[in-house]
């Protein structure tokens, strides 16, 4: 074996120790607890059905967009549509990424200049860290939803400072204190960037156009393979951002543009969206479910999240690996996360909650949870 295989093979052991990626089959035949699919959007019929008739509906349309934006993948279509969700979401401007990593990857690695800052919370996204690392900014991180944490890094920061958290976070599902956060950053005249791809589907419009501090913030980055059930993102903020990211984002201008197929999915799902209120409600009612039914435990502790994400923390992959086995057995898709995805001693369950899931699916799963974590 050469060096170069030795080598990837020696880093595929290392990873085989901690938890080694492997992609996984569909579990078509039990209860999905483990998708981003909040609202039952991915699976919808109706959505298919709508998006097909939109599609038939533009004859003209070709099957893939032949090009990037910038020379002849721009249509007509791709930018009526962005004026359309920049408006949903009572935003001034947005502009279209092929995929919610494509996004930050554009924003991070164009916005923040040499000299300037960029504070992550430090459970924010892989996405986010990778497009800061290909910035020439400064990088630093503070505690988790920790306000003291982050006020200490700002007093550091210099140039133009970008302090980024998320609304609703992906692997814990909890929310951090967003208007405490927004008055921070105001106060030290830092810009303040927010990743909405959680939190749209619970709240429509996003968390940010909820509590109504949309103005007082940056960017907002929304994505559409969660609740919107299709792909892609888009970057939300002011023309001027728009207009900058359009030229100097290098994940917008060096890549092929999104389909007609794709962006026809993202106008239904976000017509479906606006009467989504009657999917809401049963989303909430399961979480509640969920919270309520799973027994208290010391040594596998519920993590606090309102979201659709609710994790219990299991302590180690071969409790994670054992405990996901048993849920599977007994009929729900549900994936263990695994060091080094999460910190060693952190290894969790993450179930994902639908506003598909029946009330007595979630009372078997608490039940089958509570029964595999008896102490």
């Amino acid at each position: 074996m050469d060096k170069a295989h030795q080598f990837l093979a020696d880093k595929l052991n290392e990873r085989k120790d901690a938890g080694m990626y492997r992609i996984l089959k569909p579990e078509n035949n039990l209860i999905d607890v483990c998708s981003n699919d909040y609202l039952g959007f991915a699976r919808s019929h109706k959505m298919r059905d709508a998006i097909l008739m939109e599609v038939n509906a533009h004859v003209q349309s070709l099957n893939g967009s032949t090009g990037s934006r910038l020379l002849s993948g721009n249509t007509t279509y791709a930018e009526g549509l962005e004026k359309e969700i920049a408006n949903w979401h009572n935003a001034e401007a947005g502009l279209l990424f092929n995929s919610g990593y494509d996004a930050n990857i554009g924003l991070f690695s164009s916005v923040p200049q040499k000299g300037d800052t960029i504070i992550c919370d430090e459970l924010i996204h892989a996405s986010i860290i990778d497009g800061a690392r290909l910035s020439y900014a400064n990088r630093y991180s503070f505690k988790h939803n920790d306000l003291e944490s982050l006020e200490a890094k700002l007093k550091a920061a210099k140039g133009n400072c970008y302090v980024v958290i998320e609304s609703v976070y992906s692997m814990d599902g909890d929310t951090p204190p967003i208007l405490q956060i927004q008055e921070l950053t105001a106060k030290y005249g830092a810009n303040l960037i927010i990743d909405e791809a959680h939190a749209v589907g619970l709240y429509p419009r996003g968390l940010i156009a909820e509590l109504g501090v949309q103005d007082k913030v940056f960017a907002r980055v929304v994505t559409f393979g969660k609740a919107l059930g299709c792909h892609g993102a888009m970057v939300l903020g002011s023309e001027t951002l728009r207009n900058f990211l359009v030229n100097f984002a290098r994940s917008f201008i060096y890549t092929t543009a999104a389909s007609f197929h794709q962006l026809a999915s993202v106008k239904i799902a976000y017509q479906m969206l606006t009467t989504a209120d009657v999917l809401i409600a049963p989303l909430k009612q399961n979480i509640a479910t969920f919270k309520n039914g799973i027994a208290e435990s010391k040594s596998f502790p519920l993590l606090p999240s309102s979201s659709a994400i609710q994790c219990i923390v299991l302590n180690s992959n071969e409790k994670a690996r054992e405990v996901a086995g048993a849920l599977q057995e007994a009929g729900f898709d549900a994936r263990p996360i695994l060091s080094p995805t999460v910190p060693k001693g952190l290894e969790r369950i993450r179930i994902c909650l639908h506003s598909f899931n029946t009330t007595q699916e979630i009372q078997l799963l608490t039940s089958t949870i509570n029964s595999l974590l008896d102490e």
